[in-house]
């Protein structure tokens, strides 16, 4: 059943990638029923009674699925059509390999009520920072374009156009990098709590919890810069998609290479 939810999801989301702009009201329709599918999909997939499954190819598709929501609001309010032609595909991708690496099953009866709660919030900030890694992107893209030597009209540079200015996507930008910085500290801060009751000890000093930690100091340092140092342009682009790499790093990563590489299940 959740294959085939998860299969209805991926078709939709190429076919919404290919629409053209004038077609605005068939793509906002079919983009709220792909993620309606992909929701349902993982919930099937993801949540049984007393048990979770994990993985890299699961986490992933968590974060794209609150990405594709994020985008399809903020598009309600801002242009942001050209965000469409990053957001679909790449969320169409890790639905595949959401039906290709199934991850493994834990079971909740011996973890703690907190355990639920820390994958919640961290699978939140991962999405919130990946939509703000693909506002990244389209702002290079964009600030790219705006300084062409030459303006020959393409598909991506008629989409760029389309786009609100290049200080309202910083806003937008600062916005949401705002928003996941603090499910990101919630997050580091679960996690020492979680570790602290499970292990005896406040932090357990794998790669995950380095790679977040710096991913949190990278993010940290953002928005303190852009606070006192008036930091903009290319160094906050810099230091998002710098961020963003390594918290994919600090549990994708991680957990691709167990699964795919060592193929073991184990969290």
């Amino acid at each position: 059943m959740q294959n085939f939810l998860l299969i209805a999801a991926i078709v939709l989301y190429l076919v919404c990638a290919a629409l053209p702009s004038r077609r605005a009201g068939l793509i906002s329709a079919m983009t709220a029923l792909a993620w309606l599918l992909h929701g349902a999909g993982l919930w099937f997939d993801l949540a049984t009674v007393g048990t979770i499954r994990l993985g890299f190819a699961a986490m992933l598709s968590s974060a794209l699925w609150v990405s594709v929501a994020a985008y399809w609001v903020e598009n309600r309010n801002f242009s942001l059509d050209s965000m469409r032609h990053l957001v679909m595909p790449n969320a169409a991708l890790v639905v595949a390999l959401q039906v290709g690496f199934p991850g493994s099953v834990i079971a909740l009866e011996d973890k703690l009520p907190l355990f639920g709660w820390h994958i919640a919030i961290a699978t939140m900030a991962y999405s919130t920072l990946t939509v703000a890694a693909f506002h990244a992107v389209l702002m290079a893209l964009q600030e790219r374009h705006l300084h062409a030597a030459t303006q020959r009209k393409t598909f991506l540079t008629n989409a760029l156009d389309q786009l609100p200015a290049l200080l309202t996507m910083e806003k937008l930008l600062f916005r949401m990098i705002s928003f996941g910085f603090a499910l990101l500290s919630l997050t580091v801060f679960s996690g020492i709590v979680f570790s602290e009751q499970v292990f005896g000890q406040a932090l357990k000093w794998d790669h995950k919890s380095v790679f977040t930690l710096l991913s949190w100091l990278l993010f940290a340092a953002l928005l303190a810069g852009r606070r006192f140092r008036g930091w903009r342009g290319r160094t906050a682009l810099s230091f998002t998609l710098a961020g963003f790499a390594t918290l994919l790093l600090a549990y994708v990563g991680s957990r691709f290479v167990l699964e795919v590489l060592l193929h073991k299940g184990a969290i």
